[in-house]
């Protein structure tokens, strides 16, 4: 296993399209149900435990070599609202062509040429881990990074926040992204007896309405 490519993988400047996207949080500032530090801290560790848990087990059962095919249905049926899946796939199209050009291999090339529309971002993720020798556990703790990672940047930009208070609630929730990571790796690890009917399918109603009334925004600061 490579920590580099994990390190790599992980980083915000990594190409792919993450920066343009809110994970919910202009919904919620505009709102007013985050409007400082201590709101963005809860509205991380909700989405934490609901959609970054969600994506953490569709990324680490993808990193095992299961089907991406099938997960990519299984992360359509998790995302119940069009204009998020149709976030997932334009995310899914630009992870792909980032990872493609990282790490070349033919699952990703089967990716593009099977589903041109784009899959599902952590589906995506998980086999670019794997392409990257990575664990899925690995691909675990990234994509639940990335649920979180994405909304405390977009917050600094939305409230003018201080960028040491994003880090330090980062740190802070640290501990349960390992947890979130487990659980998804744990659920990964039993796809092959259990079906994909054993990831998890946690659920954000209030970030599917406010995703969904995003999406109508005619000015927005976020692609989502």
């Amino acid at each position: 296993m490579s920590h580099a490519a994990l390190l790599v993988l992980a980083d915000g400047r990594f190409p792919a399209g993450g920066h343009a996207h809110s994970g919910g949080v202009e919904a919620a500032v505009a709102s007013h149900g985050v409007h400082d530090a201590s709101s963005l801290e809860a509205f991380c560790r909700g989405r934490l435990h609901t959609a970054g848990l969600t994506a953490a087990g569709l990324a680490a059962a993808a990193a095992t070599g299961y089907d991406p095919m099938a997960l990519d249905e299984a992360a359509d049926a998790r995302t119940p609202v069009p204009a998020l899946r149709q976030v997932a796939r334009k995310l899914g199209r630009q992870m792909l062509r980032a990872a493609r050009a990282a790490w070349p291999c033919p699952e990703l090339d089967r990716i593009a040429h099977r589903l041109p529309q784009g899959a599902h971002q952590p589906v995506v993720l998980g086999v670019a881990a794997r392409a990257a020798g990575l664990t899925p556990l690995d691909a675990a703790q990234c994509a639940a990074y990335e649920s979180i990672g994405g909304p405390a940047t977009a917050a600094v930009r939305l409230l003018s926040l201080d960028p040491f208070d994003a880090t330090a609630l980062l740190a802070r929730l640290a501990g349960e992204l390992d947890d979130v990571a487990a659980t998804a790796d744990e659920a990964a690890a039993r796809l092959t007896t259990d079906g994909v009917g054993v990831l998890p399918a946690a659920s954000s109603p209030l970030l599917d309405i406010t995703g969904e009334q995003h999406a109508a925004w005619s000015m927005r600061l976020f692609a989502s």
